[in-house]
């Protein structure tokens, strides 16, 4: 028998408005949980222009480092915190996430977002983190090679509103400010 070869994705889209979102898909809690954040942020693309049309995806633990294992990530009360989110970009190119500082899921890991990025005209998902802004970048590991300018791409900026913790994340997908991207092999980072 022959073995087909694997071919490159396609990008045919995007058509993430008609399958991917859900009903408070941005909501991993509610805004009356306790100790509630926002992780909000601007897609942009290598001209600078704010993509429309593109989706971001986050995953984290919970404040104590827990990941969570709770079933039905998509029927959300509010209450229950899930661990994962999906939010569309509006018009401008924002997007925006209610849900928890994350904890460090052990003594080596830093607190942060894993941030997927979907967006037209990529073949594939891109993988970032957004790291909290008290994070000693210097100190993890995998981002040692990177300048340190480089390694800034991945900070989250702390705002206060009205009393609440937001978190700012741009995410550039190209040009000088360019994010920087993780590739995942051997299911390690």
């Amino acid at each position: 028998m022959t073995e087909a070869a694997c071919t490159p994705g396609q990008t045919v889209g995007p058509f993430f408005g008609i399958g991917l979102p859900y009903a408070r898909d941005r909501e991993l809690v509610c805004d009356e949980f306790p100790g509630a954040v926002e992780l909000h942020g601007t897609v942009y693309d290598g001209a600078g222009a704010g993509v429309p049309d593109a989706l971001v995806e986050i995953w984290q633990p919970d404040t104590a480092g827990r990941i969570s294992r709770a079933p039905g990530s998509l029927r959300r009360d509010g209450w229950t915190f899930t661990g994962w989110g999906r939010a569309a970009t509006d018009a401008d190119g924002h997007y925006s996430f209610t849900t928890v500082a994350p904890g460090p899921t052990s003594t080596a890991r830093p607190r942060h977002f894993a941030v997927a990025i979907f967006a037209r005209g990529l073949l594939d998902r891109l993988f970032t983190r957004a790291y909290l802004p008290d994070t000693d970048l210097d100190g993890v590991p995998e981002l040692t090679a990177l300048e340190p300018r480089r390694r800034a791409t991945m900070r989250c900026h702390a705002e206060t509103d009205s009393g609440r913790t937001r978190y700012r994340f741009d995410v550039h997908l190209q040009g000088p400010d360019e994010t920087v991207f993780l590739t995942y092999r051997d299911g390690r980072s």
